[in-house]
C-alpha cells in the first residue's frame, strides 16, 4: 500500500517510511518557507537546512501525538512545529552570537602589547597550518575558520567522517609538535 492524501496520516502514525516521504514531498515547500522566514535574518543556509531536517524528524517521532483527522488539520500541525522549531534555532543562534560577542569584548580589554602578541601568534599559526598537506590544510580551514561540521567537510572533500576526524587529530598533533619546536606560547585548538 502506498501513502496518499487519505491515508498518509494513519501510515505516518504506523511508522511507514513511505508516509514520511509523502509528507516531505507534500509539505517541504511550506516548511521551508516558514523556516526561511524565521531564520533568514541570520543568513545561514546550513542552519535552515538543518532546521528543516529536524522539523521532519520531529514530525516522524511525534506523529502519534497528532490529534486531527484531516490534511488541513495536519497542515496546521506541521506549520506549528516548523514555526516553533525555527524560533528555537533562531534563539540558539542569537544566544551563541551574543556569547561570542561577550568573549570578543572580554578579549578587547587587552593591552596593546597583548593584542600584538595575539596577532603574531595567529600569523604563526597560519604559517604552521600552511605547512600541512593540502587536504589537511583545507580540513583545518573548513573546520576551525569556516566552522563547518565534520559531515559537511567529508561531503565536500569526498572523505568519510572518520577520515576527517583522523586527519584533524593527526594534524593537531603535527601542529602542536611544530609549535613546541618553535617555542610558541599556548596550545593548538
Amino acid at each position: 500500500m502506498k501513502s496518499n492524501e487519505r491515508n498518509f496520516i494513519m501510515r505516518l502514525q504506523a511508522r511507514k517510511e513511505d508516509a514520511l516521504e509523502y509528507t516531505v514531498d507534500q509539505y517541504l515547500p511550506l516548511v521551508k518557507g516558514i523556516t526561511l522566514k524565521v531564520l533568514s535574518p541570520l543568513e545561514n543556509g546550513g542552519m535552515a537546512e538543518e532546521c528543516i531536517n529536524d522539523i521532519f524528524l520531529s514530525v516522524w517521532h511525534n506523529s502519534k501525538k497528532f490529534q486531527g483527522d484531516s490534511a488541513a488539520d495536519f497542515k496546521r500541525w506541521i506549520c506549528a512545529i516548523a514555526k516553533y522549531k525555527a524560533i528555537d534555532y533562531y534563539r540558539k543562534a542569537i544566544k551563541k552570537m551574543e556569547h561570542s560577542a561577550e568573549l570578543l569584548d572580554a578579549n578587547t580589554g587587552n593591552s596593546a602589547e597583548d593584542e600584538l602578541l595575539l596577532m603574531e601568534d595567529r600569523a604563526e599559526l597560519m604559517r604552521l597550518i600552511n605547512l600541512l598537506d593540502p587536504v589537511d590544510r583545507n580540513i583545518f580551514i573548513m573546520k576551525f575558520f569556516l566552522g563547518l561540521k565534520t559531515e559537511e567537510i567529508a561531503l565536500k572533500l569526498g572523505l568519510t567522517n572518520s577520515s576527517v576526524d583522523n586527519r584533524l587529530y593527526r594534524g593537531k598533533k603535527k601542529l602542536q609538535k611544530k609549535a613546541l619546536n618553535l617555542n610558541i606560547r599556548g596550545s593548538i585548538v
